[in-house]
């Protein structure tokens, strides 16, 4: 394995790791020891955010690691009830505060909440403020389809350096990559290896990107595995992706991927296996009466 971590520079000139280690769904008791293992691996990249509740528990893994917090870009995101200018400007002092930091690396809004989107243009803003300020080094978005982001362009002044959304070979979202790269956002893939498409409760498709049979003999050709094939997809692509696991093995095993690339044919049969089919929740159906959750103060 080399050491190399690659890297990506934002529309803002900011560089951030390709690849980030991810806690979506890891409890509080285990995400501080998985950060720290993450860091001791070799990622330099976490991502949390506060609908997580787990943001005091990646401050403390980061400095359990020993890692100096210089070498660490720490990604968080703002939850629905906190979209406001005022609100949202206090959600970084919440984050922050949890996370035992000044400046937060990438702030970005977690959910495009059409159905308030004043609120959501506020929110915004206020990331704009932050930056202005220096509390963030880069703002971006999480969820926003192309309709979001063409209407967020328009109205506000900072195009978002990132756009988080769930990418995978079974769900690639093409569109919402385009417009992404149109204006200079860098695609970045929550659920990388297809992992949502069968956790209980999530969606129709209960089929597993793990055993494809294509993805499997692009792995065994290159002595990977299926989920290492598909992290790689996503950097060969310029994505920058966000694995998750609280297992050792995993976390090194999902950091081993800076020592092959795939082929331009394998890019295009892993390419090829787009079902369409979004494994997450429609971004346009989150909203306070059905996801509401209060963001408790630091």
């Amino acid at each position: 394995m080399t050491n190399t971590v690659a890297e990506l520079t934002l529309n803002n000139g900011v560089t951030m790791p390709a690849l980030g280690f991810g806690v979506f769904q890891s409890a509080p008791e285990d995400t501080a020891t998985a950060v720290q293992t993450a860091l001791e691996t070799g990622y330099r990249h976490i991502d949390t955010a506060a609908a997580y509740f787990n943001e005091r528990e990646v401050g403390e893994g980061i400095r359990k690691s020993g890692v100096d917090r210089s070498e660490v870009f720490i990604e968080t995101k703002v939850w629905i009830n906190d979209y406001g200018y005022d609100q949202t400007r206090h959600a970084f002092e919440k984050s922050a505060g949890k996370l035992g930091v000044d400046v937060i690396d990438l702030l970005i809004l977690h959910q495009p909440f059409p159905q308030e989107f004043e609120h959501t243009l506020a929110a915004y803003r206020g990331l704009e403020s932050l930056l202005a300020e220096g509390k963030v080094r880069a703002i971006g978005v999480s969820n926003f389809m192309t309709e979001h982001l063409e209407r967020l362009l328009a109205e506000t002044d900072v195009v978002p350096a990132v756009n988080q959304i769930e990418i995978h070979p079974y769900f690639r979202q093409s569109g919402v990559q385009q417009t992404n790269r149109e204006h200079g956002i860098v695609s970045q893939a929550w659920s990388p290896i297809g992992g949502i498409t069968f956790y209980a409760g999530w969606g129709d498709n209960r089929a597993s990107t793990l055993e494809d049979p294509t993805i499997g003999q692009i792995a065994q050709a290159h002595g990977k595995t299926p989920a290492q094939v598909m992290l790689r997809w996503h950097l060969d692509q310029g994505r920058s992706a966000i694995p998750k696991s609280i297992k050792p093995d995993r976390i090194a095993q999902n950091f081993d991927v800076f020592d092959f690339a795939l082929t331009t044919e394998e890019l295009s049969a892993i390419d090829a296996l787009d079902t369409g089919n979004r494994g997450g929740p429609e971004p346009a159906s989150i909203n306070l009466a059905t996801h509401g959750a209060e963001i408790p103060e630091a």
